[in-house]
């Protein structure tokens, strides 16, 4: 995998890279401490990673993710900063970046995320090769509409980033059991559907309750700063309650103690409707 480093902490830097070298993560292709001189040199080396700093002087991390994002979707983009802001850290999902390392930079953590999107990269690569080979094809297959359906839902958690999130493969996986038998929330309580996969029902609903509440405050934080934003109007109700939105929002502003809720019976069957329409 060919790595990019966007910081203006040279310390920071040399440990990004004595990382990846010594984890054997990949291939560093450049380095840069700006946003400007990284953005042509992205475009001309096309990296498969840019690890990016999220506050840097001039074009910071967002800015340069999103003008890159605007010219090739073919970079993964991974914040670092030790801004714990959730409104920022939101920003960042909603720009595009895939997952966020916190400095001080631990090196477990790095690896971790790193080797995430490795195998990010190559599931990707391997499902466009399987795209190829059935696109001739005049018969809709099994594997296409699989991959349909994953490509819904990745872009889904993508956009009220929860990509990476421990619980998303879990959602993944009740969502694709519901669609591949017909089957709604409607038909499970959570421990009931939650059975199906691990008798540790309790740790599995947990990790998606906490995955799900993660995408509501990503998006009441979308909505504190625009209200008609795109993606809070696209998922505050399908997956969601704006009403409970709304709570968490002022929960964020500090107006009120009480955080907003989620239904994760509603938050499954949205995300299934979306696969539904798609498929």
């Amino acid at each position: 995998m060919r790595i990019y480093i966007v910081e203006d902490d040279n310390n920071v830097m040399k440990h990004l890279s004595h990382i990846i070298i010594d984890c054997d993560l990949g291939q560093i292709v450049g380095t840069a401490n700006d946003g400007a001189q990284a953005y042509d040199e992205i475009l001309t080396l096309k990296p498969d990673l840019v690890l990016v700093d999220l506050l840097m002087p001039g074009k910071d991390g967002i800015t340069l993710v999103q003008e890159v994002k605007k010219v090739t979707a073919g970079v993964q983009f991974v914040m670092i900063s030790q801004v714990s802001s959730k409104e920022m850290i939101g920003r960042a999902y909603q720009s595009g970046v895939e997952y966020y390392i916190s400095k001080p930079i631990n090196a477990l953590e790095t690896q971790s995320v790193i080797q995430k999107v490795k195998e990010k990269i190559n599931l990707s690569r391997t499902l466009s090769q399987i795209q190829n080979i059935f696109a001739a094809s005049l018969e809709p297959t099994s594997e296409v509409v699989r991959d349909n359906k994953e490509e819904e839902i990745k872009r889904i958690f993508q956009k009220i980033g929860i990509v990476g999130e421990a619980g998303s493969q879990d959602i993944f996986n009740l969502v694709k059991y519901l669609h591949d038998n017909g089957k709604s929330m409607t038909d499970f309580t959570v421990k009931e559907i939650c059975g199906k996969f691990t008798d540790q029902t309790k740790s599995m609903e947990q990790r998606i309750r906490r995955t799900a509440t993660i995408g509501m405050t990503n998006l009441a934080h979308l909505g504190i700063e625009d209200y008609m934003n795109e993606t809070l109007n696209e998922f505050a109700n399908s997956l969601y309650s704006y009403e409970q939105i709304k709570v968490e929002m002022d929960y964020i502003r500090g107006k009120s103690k009480k955080r907003g809720k989620v239904n994760i019976g509603k938050f499954i069957d949205g995300l299934l409707s979306y696969c539904s329409v798609k498929i």
